[in-house]
């Protein structure tokens, strides 16, 4: 399992957030799971960084089965909400990443910074440290700036409101998971995970949230 957060914001950035102001706009966070093998994006939160990293990893320890190998960058919060939910019975590293950042050109300032060296940080690894790794997560970060406007550098398209950033994510990664086919398994990350046996269309997607959002109000 590798998990990693994808950065955005909501209303304004915190530049131009004001003390005192509203706690539903500036930085927000979209967070998510994901399963090496399959891909599948197993859970996923959107919010704000500390409180959003409690509440996924609390999700992902509520669905496991078994032990699990779980591989995070080096935010310190990671650690501690790892330690909270799972205690011992976790197998979990750090890959920390180096960057270096270059002010080759005037545009420069928008680019992300360049990755100069890296190293893992075991905390209980008895399973595989040879996949002590973020880079499918990684991978599926970039499809998600891509699908997601909201999440594109430099762009106005950002979320006005909190919730409306929260549904981008959910719909992207539902999209994602039972939609989408995946072009190197060949199948969608929710077939290959064995949680459904057909690919989904858009209609079977908004189908199945019908009858989720009816089971919940009924509830």
């Amino acid at each position: 399992m590798e998990v990693d957060e994808i950065w955005g914001f909501a209303g304004k950035k915190d530049c131009n957030v004001r003390m005192g102001g509203s706690t539903e706009v500036g930085s927000v966070w979209a967070f998510c799971a994901n399963d090496a093998e399959t891909r599948l994006g197993s859970s996923f939160r959107a919010g704000h960084r500390d409180l959003t990293t409690t509440e996924l990893v609390r999700d992902v320890a509520s669905r496991k089965r078994d032990r699990v190998q779980i591989s995070t960058d080096a935010i310190r919060s990671y650690a501690e909400a790892v330690e909270m939910m799972f205690g011992a019975d976790v197998d979990y590293a750090q890959a920390v990443k180096i960057y270096r950042y270059e002010k080759t050109t005037p545009n420069h300032r928008y680019s992300p910074s360049k990755v100069v060296s890296g190293e893992e940080k075991i905390t209980v690894c008895r399973r595989v440290p040879s996949l002590i790794s973020t880079g499918c997560v990684g991978r599926l970060n970039a499809t998600a700036r891509t699908h997601m406007r909201r999440l594109t550098r430099l762009t106005l398209a950002f979320g006005k409101k909190l919730e409306n950033f929260e549904a981008a994510v959910w719909l992207h990664f539902a999209c994602y998971n039972f939609v989408s086919r995946h072009n190197t398994l060949r199948r969608t990350p929710g077939m290959a995970a064995g949680v459904t046996g057909t690919q989904w269309s858009i209609a079977d997607l908004a189908e199945a949230s019908a009858w989720a959002i009816s089971a919940i109000s009924e509830t």
